[in-house]
């Protein structure tokens, strides 16, 4: 069931993004007076279709090959290589027709919508959610670091100061793109020492596609709840424990218990707690999952919710898609230097894994505008079959003032359907890989 509501989610949201993208094509064309002669979810490759109507001149319907849409705009070379009309005389309502400003335009109206439509839906989430967060100075352990953290020298304690010499604020700003897709200063109170940790070019690829921690605040050893599968009802721990020692070692932190538990995974360990002012002792039994079966106090880190006007809201949302688009182009600017592992691309598979198999408004939401920005900075790739592939030759006709040949176009529509679908083989068999925990 969680498989259907991951791919229905994926579904949903690729489709209404789609639909907008080729929708910004449609209506600048339709503008300018161009003649559109289809308007298409999905691909109807070979002729086949699942449905379709005519309604004004414009063929509506839905293919069966789900990568992507396409509207067929008069008089260009596009994805259904249709060159029988190109031999024919220009006629005003085509696209070829039209000046190279006007054509730019409707090439830029997918990627425009999208952006706006990520605006959108970050304004419209701010202004109904606010933005919670944890403030910093409520941070009062310092983090805990996992290992990507601990390898470029943080350490469990550590307080975090400053990224790149501004105060940090909020916690999650370590988590930032700021941090995450390195090159980045994290300046450390250590101690009585102030310390700054340089963040590699390459960490990105040491977050092994978000599944290794970096950092979270530190946690006292306090008992908050009792997982149900767990040993710890069975063992006789109580909410409100406070662990002090593990097999005689003494613990005050989560991170320091977390070793001895894992070192001992199916095993009895000894637990020293006070309980209610009294110190006592009782013996617990490791899980295969190396857990004892509770959940510490995460309550003793204090968030943070800040509410915002719609008006508020707008600059937010329009920041947070900025951000989004920026964060995509050094991803891919990583990628080409070799910086980053062009293992981190994922195919719809992954994209559906991360909506989840549980449906949620906040999480469906925040994912679908993150996608929208996505589609946006894909689709100005320079790349023959995408929308940056024809502004490039619509730029170089703006250059040199005359049109590149009908041939060039079509042999570069060819080019770029064969790197697509060899980008979408490797993003699947990325995926595929993944899942086999390679």
């Amino acid at each position: 069931m969680s498989g259907l509501i991951m791919a229905g989610q994926l579904l949903i949201g690729l489709s209404l993004l789609v639909i907008l993208h080729e929708l910004g094509h449609f209506l600048a064309a339709r503008a300018f007076g161009i003649k559109v002669e289809k308007f298409y979810l999905f691909f109807d490759a070979w002729g086949f279709k699942l449905f379709s109507f005519t309604r004004g001149g414009v063929e509506y319907g839905v293919g069966w090959l789900p990568l992507g849409g396409y509207v067929k705009i008069a008089g260009m070379i596009d994805e259904s290589m249709d060159t029988e009309q190109l031999n024919q005389p220009i006629q005003p309502w085509e696209f070829r027709a039209k000046p190279a400003w006007q054509r730019l335009i409707v090439m830029l109206g997918g990627i425009f919508v999208n952006i706006i439509v990520g605006i959108i839906i970050f304004w419209i989430m701010t202004f109904s959610y606010g933005q919670t967060f944890t403030p910093n100075s409520a941070v009062v352990n310092g983090i805990q670091a996992g290992a990507p953290a601990l390898k470029i020298g943080l350490k469990n304690g550590d307080k975090i100061l400053a990224i790149d010499g501004k105060k940090v604020v909020r916690f999650e700003e370590l988590k930032s793109s700021k941090v995450i897709m390195g090159g980045g200063v994290i300046t450390v109170l250590r101690g009585d020492k102030t310390l700054e940790i340089k963040v590699p070019d390459n960490f990105l690829s040491s977050l092994k596609d978000g599944k290794a921690m970096f950092v979270e605040p530190r946690l006292r050893t306090v008992v908050d709840s009792l997982l149900p599968a767990g040993n710890a009802i069975k063992d006789g721990l109580k909410v409100g424990d406070n662990i002090t020692a593990v097999n005689g070692t003494p613990v005050s932190y989560q991170d320091e218990i977390k070793p001895i538990i894992e070192a001992n995974t199916g095993k009895e360990v000894l637990l020293s707690l006070v309980r209610n002012g009294q110190p006592m002792e009782l013996t617990a039994h490791v899980g295969k999952d190396s857990l004892l079966g509770y959940v510490p106090n995460i309550s003793q880190i204090k968030q943070v919710t800040t509410d915002y006007t719609f008006l508020q809201a707008m600059p937010i949302g329009a920041n947070m898609a900025w951000t989004m688009f920026a964060d995509n182009a050094k991803g891919i600017g990583k990628m080409v230097t070799g910086k980053v592992s062009a293992r981190n691309i994922s195919s719809p598979v992954g994209i559906a894994k991360v909506y989840g198999g549980t449906f949620d408004w906040t999480r469906f939401w925040t994912l679908t505008g993150l996608i929208s920005i996505a589609l946006a900075f894909m689709n100005l790739l320079p790349i023959p079959g995408l929308d940056g592939g024809h502004v490039v030759f619509l730029l170089i006709e703006m250059v040199q003032r005359k049109p590149v040949s009908e041939k060039v176009l079509e042999k570069a529509q060819i080019v770029g359907f064969v790197v697509l679908i060899g980008l979408m083989v490797f993003a699947f068999g990325n995926d595929i890989l993944k899942a086999f925990g390679k």
